[in-house]
């Protein structure tokens, strides 16, 4: 056999093993979307934007039968949904190592929108740091390939050439780019629902944006910047805290803030319900101001 014969039945072998444990998901109006069988007793993860309703969502397994799922949990930051279907054991996919992708390696998007598997070709075009989606979300790592997304793939894996779930594919985390929602956040993510039903995060009710300190206030404060409140939604935590239009944070719970990604680092779970500390620079002065961070969602 030929080179490129060997590369074809390699790609067909893979399709086949990552797709043993693909299911379809109709949890919306429009085109069912694709699933990923995470454990045997019947949990499956999919992506967050494509389960529009919380009841009545039907799962089409891989054995050709159908099933119906309730809704464990979903987390909109990192668009993932945990789903269960009982009675069922699901074929779980086989995880590849969450270091193994590299730059230029081949991958393929597989998804289940119908009765069989789809799939297409493409590589690793990008890898980078952890990073956080515009829904607050925190993803570990940055993975951008040049895969096609078809309607209907969002949710579904994507495989290495030996069929590996490398991760969850999403067409709703950032516009125009194929995004892989890797290993590391996915059982993160996925651990918590199950626990929990919901990921907590942080709030306080403030837009913001980065200023440049004052050099004698900068060389006090130990930082170049801070973040300047541009607006205080009325009845938010930081609006009962005594937070002002035009306040410039420096701190919160220790924690410096030099920019607004700074600020969404610090509204951490295990802070929620918590009483902490701001430091303020307001009308040239350093203060302190006492401030509850409530759940995102439940303010």
């Amino acid at each position: 056999m030929s080179t490129l014969e060997d590369l074809s039945q390699a790609l067909a072998a893979a399709v086949e093993a990552g797709g043993r444990s693909v299911v379809r998901v109709e949890g919306r109006r429009r085109l069912p979307a694709s699933g990923i069988g995470w454990s045997e007793d019947g949990v499956i993860v999919t992506a967050h934007h494509v389960v529009e309703r919380d009841e009545g969502i039907e799962i089409g397994l891989p054995d050709g039968s159908q099933a119906e799922a309730t809704l464990v949990g979903r987390d909109p930051g990192t668009d993932l949904a945990v789903l269960r279907v009982q009675g069922h054991r699901l074929p779980s996919a086989t995880w590849a190592d969450e270091g193994s992708p590299r730059v230029g390696h081949l991958v393929l998007a597989l998804g289940r929108p119908g009765a069989s598997v789809l799939a297409t070709l493409g590589v690793v075009s990008s890898l980078g740091e952890a990073w956080r989606t515009p829904g607050g979300g925190s993803v570990d790592r940055f993975f951008q390939t040049d895969v096609v997304m078809y309607p209907g793939f969002s949710g579904g894996p994507l495989v290495d050439s030996s069929g590996r779930v490398l991760g969850l594919n999403s067409s709703a985390l950032a516009r125009g780019l194929s995004l892989t929602i890797p290993i590391g956040t996915l059982r993160r993510v996925t651990e918590t629902l199950l626990r929990h039903g919901r990921i907590q995060r942080g709030y306080l009710g403030v837009g913001a944006q980065t200023v440049r300190l004052p050099e004698e206030v900068a060389a006090k404060a130990g930082q170049p910047t801070g973040l300047m409140l541009a607006s205080v939604e009325a009845g938010s935590p930081a609006g009962r805290g005594g937070l002002l239009l035009g306040d410039v944070m420096l701190a919160l719970d220790g924690d410096d803030l030099r920019g607004m990604e700074d600020l969404l680092n610090a509204l951490t779970a295990d802070r929620v319900g918590k009483t902490v500390e701001s430091k303020v620079l307001r009308g040239g002065q350093l203060i302190s101001v006492q401030v509850r961070i409530e759940e995102r969602g439940k303010e």
